[in-house]
Parts: structure tokens; C-alpha cells; sequence
């Protein structure tokens, strides 16, 4: 799965590579605090849904 078909990257694999490049130059921290920033600004609070 790390190839389509035409021989390119898949998105799975540039998505991953991506990640591992910003973990190498900012750190585990970086990941640690935009994951707690994400969870603070969802919170879980869905009573905005109009559903």
C-alpha cells in the first residue's frame, strides 16, 4: 500500500513522511502541545450541531 498505481507515493505514506520530517525538526513536544491545543478547541462540546 505504499505505492499507487502509476508508481507514485501514496497519500498515506507522504502523509507519514511528512510527519516523521516535522517530528525530527520541532520534536515530540510540538506534537504533544498541538494535540492538547486541538483538544481544548473541540473540547467534545457539540451542542452548536444543528442536527
Amino acid at each position: 500500500m505504499t505505492q499507487n498505481n502509476n508508481g507514485n507515493m501514496s497519500r498515506e505514506k507522504a502523509g507519514r513522511k511528512g510527519g516523521e520530517k516535522v517530528k525530527r525538526k520541532y520534536g515530540q513536544d510540538h506534537f504533544e502541545e498541538i494535540g492538547q491545543k486541538g483538544g481544548r478547541n473541540s473540547g467534545g462540546n457539540n451542542n452548536n450541531n444543528n442536527s
